[in-house]
């Protein structure tokens, strides 16, 4: 068997690695190919917000989950966070993100609020009405 090393000459596509970057691992790959979170279909916007569920967090079975996962778990111990900012803290790709967390909302690892669309949001003519209200007294 023949080992290469950074400093030893190789031939083209004989290493799987850049050794400036690491190991590569392809996103599919960690998604087992999958590009939807879950059979549910959950679409998950990049400003929803993930929380551990309270239930999840006694739960002792995390070696069952990749480590991608448990990094995701690890992420939400600490606050609730959006999407976006679980891709930035795993760094990975928000595609990824939204998959694996697909896995672990039907294992009931988290919870998912989803934001207020635009237009259940209060008009902003009302809310000055209020303030002047409020100043007023």
């Amino acid at each position: 068997m023949t080992e290469y090393t950074t400093d030893a000459p190789r031939e083209p596509g004989s290493q799987w690695y850049d050794s400036e970057a690491g190991p590569l691992v392809r996103p599919y790959a960690m998604t087992g190919g999958r590009t939807k979170p879950g059979p549910t279909g959950v679409k998950f916007d990049l400003i929803a917000l993930v929380t551990l569920d309270p239930g999840a967090v006694g739960t002792d079975d995390d070696a069952a989950l990749g480590p991608e996962h448990r990094a995701l778990v690890d992420l939400c111990r600490l606050e609730t966070q959006s999407v976006a900012e679980l891709a930035a803290g795993a760094d990975l790709p928000v595609g990824v993100v939204r998959v694996l967390l697909g896995d672990l909302l039907e294992l009931g690892r988290v919870t998912v609020s989803r934001p207020v669309p635009p237009a259940q949001l209060p008009d902003e003519r009302i809310l000055r009405e209020v303030i002047e209200g409020l100043r007023a007294l």
